[in-house]
């Protein structure tokens, strides 16, 4: 066994252990569309939940490729326009952590979910997510260019995880393992 064959299993999962930047979501100075697009990738907890929901996908295969991810974003809209109107919705990041813990366990288990099951499951934690990007929105900014760069952000990291779909069983275990940590971790810290 080459020690190179799992360099990229091991990255990532040093990666996920890493949790102290995940409440970071430093300043967010970018507005419109450029904050909207970065916001996601500005916070670990938001990066792996992303990724989590497209690895989950593609070992779900078939309809659930498309309509587990759909859902999330969908459900992430919802929940931006949640703060944009001023509602509340509580316990934000725990609910986010959560999301980071749960999606592992799916992951690293290799639990099958009938797929509107898989939808709901996605749509519950993206409410968190989406309404976590509303509430950072900077003030004068356009909300729908804001929720764009959002969107499209979350579907691109969804497509990360789908194409590490292709690393195999073993490496998206790992993965999973990797993931559950740092939800475990983000779950302490909230």
């Amino acid at each position: 066994m080459k020690p190179m064959k799992h360099a990229p299993t091991i990255t990532l999962t040093a990666l996920c252990l890493y949790a102290s930047s995940a409440y970071a979501h430093p300043g967010h100075m970018a507005a419109g569309f450029a904050g909207g697009l970065a916001h996601p990738f500005l916070g670990l907890d938001h990066l792996l939940a992303m990724i989590a929901i497209g690895l989950w996908a593609a070992q779900q295969g078939g309809r659930a490729l498309w309509a587990v991810p759909a859902a999330f974003v969908s459900a992430m809209v919802l929940g931006g326009g949640l703060a944009w109107a001023g509602l509340a919705l509580p316990q934000i990041e725990t609910g986010i952590a959560a999301s980071v813990l749960v999606l592992g366990l799916l992951i690293a288990t290799r639990r099958q979910w009938a797929v509107t099951a898989g939808m709901a499951v996605a749509a519950g934690f993206a409410l968190f997510h989406g309404y976590a990007h509303g509430l950072e929105m900077p003030q004068a900014t356009s909300p729908v260019l804001y929720a764009l760069g959002f969107v499209l952000a979350a579907a691109c990291l969804h497509g990360v995880g789908i194409a590490g779909g292709l690393l195999g069983r073993r490496a998206m275990q790992m993965a999973g393992i990797g993931i559950v940590a740092t939800g475990a971790a983000l779950l302490a810290l909230a």
